[in-house]
């Protein structure tokens, strides 16, 4: 039988892979099995951290939020102000409302009392 040649291929997915993983230290960006464990890990990791990442972006801003609320002494608490924006039907979000707090005092104080009245 004769010898068959296949060229480029397995050398050209090779170094897509290593393109992947160029900032990996040692034999994560040098051997192709260890190179091919490691973007599977790479992936799983950035899949999972996209929504730790929203959870941790979700508690800041409740954390500037209350902080603001109870710096003005507009509400009691956190609880309070977002029970009573989802009473009056004012549906902002949380990071809206944290930019606003942040940028803005004076119309995070009218939106409250616009709450209370």
């Amino acid at each position: 039988m004769t010898r068959i040649k296949r060229g480029y291929i397995a050398r050209k997915r090779r170094t897509k892979l290593r393109f992947f993983l160029s900032g990996c230290r040692g034999a994560h960006s040098r051997l192709t099995r260890t190179m091919s464990q490691q973007r599977i890990k790479a992936l799983v990791s950035a899949d999972r951290d996209r929504g730790v990442r929203k959870r941790d972006f979700r508690r800041l801003w409740i954390t500037r939020i209350n902080a603001v609320i109870q710096e003005m002494g507009v509400f009691y608490s956190y609880n309070r102000f977002i029970h009573n924006l989802y009473n009056k039907q004012l549906l902002i979000n949380r990071k809206i409302l944290a930019q606003i707090a942040l940028l803005n005092r004076s119309c995070l104080y009218t939106i409250s009392n616009g709450i209370k009245t």
